[in-house]
């Protein structure tokens, strides 16, 4: 039986990420609310035991690692590690990425205060690779979109017209209450969408998300990480234009036209493929500029 509200599990679907993992785990030992367990579920090859970053120095019984079962996708492992915890609360930290101190506090309290949330967010701060400050433009830009400055509490469809006209949660912040998801887990089918495919279902199933306004966790943008790459050879432009479709024809059946309207114009979509366009051209990689332009007139017709 899952453990109360009152203890989260962070669980990090592990990779390949040895230059990041131990700083990940050392964000969570840190955490001034010791309300809290760890797993780590290892999502790789087949190994003799634990990855590089997980030495045999953590004496923490709230630390479990799982070793590999194949070599799941990574939806099923991110399943994987909603499905291994043992309490309600569990949050998907991202093995490069950092938490701040008070992200365990701030989130059991706030889903004591909303009890009916199926999922909380939060803001985040971006950081480079050796953890410095780093300004992300379209991060930046995101803020503009959230609908409320302090409180977001996001249902039906005007949360999800919020979302489709600008997805401003950032994935790995969500803590997700399990018992509401009653078994809706992240589509296998995606690689770069899972989440706003997620949060979208659940909207359109009647749940509901609350955002914090504090910023609680350290998004660690670099080249190694998937997000880099999907946007390099176009795959996160092509899933966010399939799902986008996906949801605009959902919410049309529901009778939410304002959202359909939003999701169906993907213009969220469009001016980033713009933006990283025009970023393609300044860093001299004509070829980048050149596909994203073509992809762009693609959605645009």
């Amino acid at each position: 039986m899952p453990m109360p509200d009152s203890v989260l599990t962070f669980a990090i679907p592990y990779y390949r990420g040895d230059n990041y993992i131990g700083r990940a785990i050392a964000s969570v030992l840190t955490q001034r609310d010791a309300r809290w367990r760890l797993l780590v579920c290892d999502g790789g090859e087949e190994r003799p035991g634990p990855p590089r970053g997980l030495p045999d120095g953590y004496r923490d019984d709230r630390i479990r690692y799982i070793p590999p079962a194949g070599k799941p996708g990574m939806a099923e492992n991110w399943n994987r590690c909603l499905r291994a915890a043992e309490t309600d609360l569990v949050t998907l930290l991202h093995e490069d990425d950092e938490l701040e101190p008070d992200y365990a506090g701030r989130m059991i309290a706030a889903a004591a205060a909303h009890p009916g949330a199926t999922l909380l967010f939060c803001n985040a701060s971006i950081i480079g690779p050796k953890g410095e400050p780093l300004f992300s433009f379209p991060d930046y830009v995101k803020r503009f979109f959230r609908p409320a400055r302090g409180l977001t509490i996001l249902r039906g469809e005007v949360g999800l017209r919020a979302i489709m006209r600008g997805n401003f949660i950032m994935c790995p912040t969500m803590c997700f209450r399990r018992s509401h998801l009653a078994g809706r887990a992240f589509d296998p089918q995606w690689r770069q969408v899972l989440d706003l495919d997620l949060t979208a279902r659940l909207l359109l199933d009647g749940d509901t998300l609350v955002g914090i306004p504090e910023s609680l966790y350290r998004y660690r943008r670099h080249e190694e990480n998937a997000t880099a790459a999907q946007t390099k050879n176009l795959l996160r432009f092509r899933e966010e234009w399939a799902l986008f479709r996906d949801v605009a024809r959902r919410a049309r059946a529901r009778g939410w036209d304002r959202a359909a309207a939003a999701a169906a114009s993907v213009g969220i979509v469009k001016l980033n493929l713009l933006y990283c366009a025009f970023n393609d051209l300044l860093a001299s990689r004509g070829r980048g500029a050149v596909q994203k332009l073509r992809l762009l007139a693609e959605i645009a017709d």
